[in-house]
């Protein structure tokens, strides 16, 4: 297992900032993950693993213990016993490249979750999503570490305790488990999921002038959604490309709000608009899911707004950006700057999505 001190680790990262690591273990084996925890454990250093870099803010004085590099590889898939495909994907695998091994198998699950920085081991713990598309949809097992126990669980998709960003693993379990391997269970020969609105407007399905369903027969293939969620995502500055300014971000930087009914009608008064004119979603129990974007927006924080070298994105306005020379200090500054308007505005206090590391 490699083994190095003082590493920086901005370079690991999407949003290019971060200061060091006091040691920075890379782990391509199971084996080398139990190694880690004993050398963490000898030293009585806290572990923090890192995986694509694409969801972290760590702070500019680093993190005074051991990061655990996630690099486990391999994919390989077998027909279950329901008939869909079971595909196991080892912790450290590029995301963007199983999605890519599942369209290109014909396995239908994944498609919409193209593009999206990161890797495997990374999906479960805050339920990736996007277009539509959550991987607790298709996660079968998530094979962990036990940090407790000292030993390896498999945990159920129910064991995960899945729901809108979250999992056991970034709540209640936080800090217990190390992913290792995910294993999904995907249709094979099924049809893409176009559930969302951007998706069905750059394909051309409307019913009188509105996006609506897909029929089967005019479906395109599971390669055609992917490719075009990948435009789209590129198009908002979301793959990450280092000529790109706007895509050196932690990805949205706020969650989308899930409120009771009053709390949007208090958007709704603020705001001067009538409760329908309201961009909102049903999020069961009597509350809904408003979007963070349209909320920054009202505040006043459009895209391309600056505050010194941290900004939001010219392209996609819940993107915070490092400009060129961003510290994790101005992000936070500018983080905070944006919590405290909204919810002076609308009586809403947005929540980071980014892990934050060190102090």
């Amino acid at each position: 297992m490699q083994i190095e001190e003082h590493v920086q680790l901005a370079p690991f990262t999407t949003l290019g900032i971060g200061g060091p690591a006091r040691w920075l273990l890379t782990a391509t084996t199971q084996a080398d993950v139990v190694a880690a925890v004993d050398f963490a454990r000898e030293r009585t250093l806290p572990v923090f693993v890192l995986g694509g870099g694409s969801n972290l803010l760590i702070a500019d004085d680093g993190f005074a213990g051991v990061v655990l590099r996630m690099a486990i590889p391999g994919i390989s898939k077998e027909i279950a016993t329901d008939g869909r495909t079971l595909v196991r994907a080892g912790a450290g695998e590029p995301w963007d490249g199983f999605v890519q091994f599942a369209v290109a198998a014909d396995l239908a699950g994944v498609e919409c979750l193209a593009g999206i920085p990161g890797t495997v081991g990374g999906t479960p713990v805050q339920n990736v999503g996007a277009y539509g598309q959550e991987v607790a949809e298709t996660i079968a097992v998530v094979h962990a570490f036990d940090t407790q126990t000292g030993g390896f669980v498999e945990l159920s998709n129910e064991d995960c305790g899945f729901s809108y960003r979250t999992s056991v693993l970034n709540t209640s379990e936080r800090g217990r488990y190390i992913v290792v391997r995910v294993d999904f269970r995907l249709q094979p020969g099924g049809a893409p999921k176009l559930a969302y609105a951007d998706l069905r407007k750059h394909f051309g399905f409307t019913v009188n002038g509105v996006p609506g369903d897909v029929t089967s027969a005019a479906s395109p293939t599971l390669s055609e959604v992917a490719d075009a969620v990948r435009d789209i995502r590129k198009s908002k500055g979301m793959v990450f490309d280092a000529a790109d300014p706007n895509s050196h971000s932690a990805g949205s930087f706020f969650r989308n709000p899930i409120v009771p009914q009053e709390a949007l009608l208090r958007v709704s008064e603020a705001s001067g608009l009538a409760v329908d004119a309201v961009p909102h979603w049903p999020a069961g129990d009597g509350l809904v899911k408003l979007p963070a974007a349209w909320l920054l927006e009202r505040a006043g924080f459009e895209r391309g707004y600056a505050l010194g070298n941290a900004g939001i994105s010219t392209r996609h306005t819940l993107a915070l950006v490092n400009r060129g020379s961003a510290t994790a200090a101005d992000m936070i500054a500018l983080r905070e700057r944006i919590i405290a308007d909204v919810a002076s505005k609308f009586g809403i206090t947005l929540e980071q999505e980014p892990v934050s590391i060190g102090s």
